[in-house]
């Protein structure tokens, strides 16, 4: 894979989007992209009644992403890469698990409006986890909010996530399921990981790896 200039890690709560996200910039000498998940003031009481603040949640990421994707990109980036923990297009994946039908088409139109306004990345990570591996994954990092999640809207979202990416080809896409390895600890498993990264040539790919540990 030649240099890319904007790449974007996806995958479920807890699945170490940022960690990697921060990893693979140094690597590349590259600056990264972090969604300001905790400005969002209806998160904390979202895990505790899903249906009610569904819609406001949703807009209100919707709005902050395309605020930061748009202030990030008029920059000057023609000798930086950029290493994103989200990518734009991946929410709908929560529109569609979340919303109800009325507020599913509001959400749609606003939606429309600002897609097209955003660059598409030269390459998508997607990391994925078992359920089990992600529950475990977000004890660890104990933050308040989150322990409200629960084990069968976790699974829900994973399944989710898989449907989107199966039938996803906007750009170059890696899958790699992270379940037996650990590249935040672990050197050799993110040194691997690196090099997977960097051998993509187009297309979809898929990387299986063997914990080293």
């Amino acid at each position: 894979m030649e240099k890319s200039r904007y790449i974007a890690i996806e995958g479920p709560i807890g699945v170490g989007k940022s960690s990697l996200a921060d990893l693979l910039a140094k690597e590349l000498n590259g600056k990264t992209l972090i969604e300001a998940v905790d400005d969002n003031p209806f998160l904390p009481r979202f895990y505790g009644d899903i249906k009610k603040y569904a819609f406001q949640t949703q807009l209100f990421f919707l709005l902050s992403r395309y605020q930061q994707q748009k202030e990030t990109f008029q920059q000057d980036l023609f000798n930086t890469s950029i290493v994103s923990d989200y990518l734009f297009a991946k929410d709908r994946i929560f529109a569609y698990l979340n919303l109800d039908e009325n507020e599913l088409c509001l959400y749609e139109q606003v939606y429309r409006l600002l897609d097209t306004r955003i660059p598409k990345p030269d390459l998508v990570i997607y990391l994925q986890a078992s359920t089990s591996v992600l529950l475990e994954r977000i004890s660890i990092r104990n933050i308040d909010y989150e322990k409200s999640v629960k084990e069968d809207y976790l699974s829900k979202l994973v399944d989710a996530y898989n449907r989107y990416f199966f039938y996803y080809n906007d750009t170059p896409l890696l899958v790699v399921n992270t379940s037996e390895i650990d590249f935040v600890n672990n050197p050799d498993d993110l040194s691997n990981l690196v090099k997977e990264i960097k051998s993509i040539k187009g297309g979809a790919q898929h990387y299986i790896p063997i914990a080293s540990r």
